[in-house]
């Protein structure tokens, strides 16, 4: 199963634990694989200015079972990046989930129109929180706290750190709860995950 990681300047490094999620999770499940692709092959820098470099550009990405939208303070600039937002509309038979901001690039891509989602509440002020942003700019889209909502196929998760309670509910989808709880176990997060899920709902729609 191929994942496509989307760069773009200024994701939170922290969304990075997506990837660390999947290189364990190759351990128990061998058939995971994932690549990142950005608009172009020079290096993306982060919000802390960590460069990462892309294996792939918008252009010449070879297909991917899920893409993956991360999200940062870069989200608002990455929103009206037209290569990025057509790229993601053509993904053709690809999935997509996003983390936390990641949900606020899909909105301006059009791809969440009626559809049910989450991204990140917890601000410090004077910030906005996404939520609200996405509830009151996109009044065609249901906005609510939540650890994950899967709306039809469009999987969009809480904020910052909850990254890794989405990508381990995209792996528990395809590959069954065993391997997950496995996962889980040698990331050392089983405890994490199940107070994460006491406290926040996972939403279906």
């Amino acid at each position: 199963m191929n994942f496509a990681y989307v760069l773009y300047p200024g994701i939170e490094p922290i969304d990075l634990a997506a990837i660390g999620v999947l290189s364990m999770g190759k351990r128990v499940i061998p058939e995971i694989n994932y690549f990142l692709v950005g608009d172009t092959k020079e290096p993306c820098q982060f919000a802390n200015g960590l460069k990462v470099l892309p294996d792939y550009t918008f252009d010449n990405c070879p297909n991917a079972d899920y893409t993956i939208v991360p999200g940062g303070p870069g989200w608002s600039a990455a929103a009206k990046n037209e290569s990025l937002l057509a790229y993601l509309k053509n993904v053709g038979d690809s999935k997509i989930f996003s983390l936390c901001t990641g949900a606020m690039i899909l909105a301006a891509s059009g791809l969440l129109e009626n559809h049910t989602a989450t991204t990140k509440t917890q601000v410090v002020s004077p910030e906005i929180s996404p939520l609200k942003i996405l509830s009151e700019q996109y009044p065609n889209i249901e906005a609510i706290s939540a650890l994950i909502v899967d709306s039809r196929n469009i999987v969009t998760g809480g904020g910052v750190s909850l990254c890794i309670d989405t990508v381990l509910y995209i792996l528990e989808k395809n590959f069954g709860k065993e391997k997950v709880s496995e996962i889980s176990r040698i990331m050392e997060y089983t405890h994490a995950r199940a107070a994460n899920q006491a406290n926040l709902s996972t939403v279906i729609k």
